[in-house]
């Protein structure tokens, strides 16, 4: 323990606590890797990135939707659904997990839902494949010291 502490004694840093549901890097990095979740790359593969939902899921809202006069689709609360909404513009092979601004952006100029933007944001969070690869948010720059 005297050696860690030495060690560690070396190093100018701060211990934060972060409770277990909002820790999702430590998360990923604690899982079986033979468990990793398999991703294609979409250009390897010949496909063109869709910018528009799969007819079936267009269907499937409609068919739950009031028919009225408004420009974006209503999705009602139900939570399946609404988890195929957030794959297809967040985790499909052509859309290459875009980050919780874009994600929002793109399913929001066709969906609507109450509090859609909190639902996609816990959404991004929470996708493990983007908290292995994307970095994290920059921290803020150190101040200089002034003469």
């Amino acid at each position: 323990m005297a050696r860690w502490l030495s060690f560690f004694a070396e190093y100018d840093f701060r211990v934060e606590y972060k409770p277990g549901r909002l820790n999702v890097v430590a998360d990923a990095l604690s899982r079986r890797p033979d468990y990793a979740v398999k991703t294609a790359d979409a250009n390897r593969i010949g496909v063109e990135r869709v910018s528009a939902p799969s007819p079936s899921l267009i269907d499937d809202v409609k068919a739950a939707a009031v028919d009225d006069d408004v420009i974006r689709i209503v999705v009602p609360n139900d939570y399946d659904l609404r988890l195929r909404i957030m794959y297809e513009y967040h985790d499909a092979p052509t859309t290459g997990h875009p980050g919780g601004e874009k994600t929002y952006l793109l399913r929001t100029r066709v969906f609507y839902w109450y509090r859609h933007y909190k639902w996609v944001r816990k959404y991004v969070r929470a996708c493990e494949v983007c908290q292995r690869v994307k970095p994290a948010a920059s921290s803020q720059a150190l101040p200089t010291l002034s003469e």
